[in-house]
């Protein structure tokens, strides 16, 4: 039994039983009543495709990860998959190691499956390949970019101000006394450029010297904090507060901070980014910026859900982020 024969055998069309299936409004009592009738009488299940076919939604969304083993972005994907799923869709996550390549697959993947909508989680999407693989293959689904824009017709964005949180790092280091400042960037993507940015801006707005050896760069993770204080006293670099751009990092370099004997936040203060949960896991608890993950997360849901229902959005949205102070600094 299809949706065919429900229909044949209710004398309506295959849209009405849709349209019944999915509880919209314009039907009368005495039609519903008779097809909902007829669907339990023969124990009625609707095939997904099929009612995709019929409805032009399969009723599912796409999201594209960087790394889903990553804090930052498991928690932001667990918040879009509950939102849709109380809207009725079902999330496909793609976990793209931040690999262009596998991006590409994906976005041309969720395109030969009908997919509703997709939401890209990162500014590593803001790649020119990948740009062209939407225009490409995704030209005609809705796609909302987390934190990157990519300036593509029906493409929409929730922007975070990184370099503002950044500067908000500098500001509050400087409330504090320090002048000898120096920042870490441990990932090349857009946002990390702009956090970079924001340091640099935060640091000639107090007149503050920026040198050489004022940014290093270093992988992500604990390691790269090590990494990140053996190369400020390798170049002996004077320092009595160090901006992160990930708060792993920055837990990374407070545990060879103390390894040394130095103490945080009184020989040298640490802020992270993201203010994650490994701010209150690492002592002492690390000061971070927050970027507003449930806010973002939730807006993309509305931004994307508002676009497929034809209503009129912005283009872009941004997000100011607070500093969460803590006892590192």
């Amino acid at each position: 039994m299809n949706i065919y024969d429900i229909a044949k055998e209710a004398g309506v069309s295959i849209t009405t039983v849709s349209r019944v299936l999915n509880n919209k409004e314009n039907i009368s009592k005495k039609t519903k009543d008779k097809v909902e009738y007829i669907l339990k009488k023969y124990n009625y299940t609707p095939n997904a495709i099929a009612r995709g076919l019929v409805s032009k939604s399969m009723k599912s969304i796409g999201v594209l990860t960087i790394d889903i083993t990553d804090v930052h972005h498991a928690n932001t994907a667990y918040i879009i998959e509950r939102e849709f799923n109380k809207l009725g869709y079902s999330v496909i996550l793609c976990n793209t190691s931040g690999k262009t390549t596998e991006s590409i697959n994906y976005i041309k993947m969720l395109s030969e499956r009908n997919i509703d909508g997709i939401i890209l989680m990162g500014s590593v999407f803001n790649d020119d390949d990948i740009k062209s693989a939407i225009s490409t293959y995704a030209k005609n689904i809705p796609i909302v970019s987390i934190n990157a824009f990519l300036n593509i017709e029906n493409t929409y964005s929730i922007l975070v101000d990184d370099s503002f949180g950044i500067t908000l790092c500098v500001d509050h280091l400087v409330e504090r006394g320090h002048s000898d400042i120096v920042y870490v960037k441990d990932l090349d993507t857009y946002s990390a450029n702009q956090k970079k940015d924001g340091f640099i801006i935060g640091m000639n707005k107090h007149g503050l010297t920026i040198d050489d050896n004022s940014i290093m760069t270093v992988e992500k993770g604990l390691e790269g904090g090590y990494e990140a204080v053996e190369k400020f006293m390798k170049v002996n670099k004077k320092f009595s507060a160090i901006i992160f751009g990930e708060d792993i990092t920055a837990v990374g370099a407070i545990k060879k901070l103390r390894e040394l004997g130095l103490d945080v936040p009184k020989d040298v203060a640490v802020t992270g980014f993201n203010n994650s949960i490994f701010t209150e896991c690492c002592y002492p608890e690390l000061t971070s910026v927050d970027n507003k993950v449930e806010i973002t997360s939730s807006l993309s849901v509305k931004l994307l859900n508002d676009v497929m229902e034809n209503k009129n959005v912005s283009s872009s949205i941004m997000i100011r982020p607070d500093l969460v102070i803590r006892k590192s600094t």
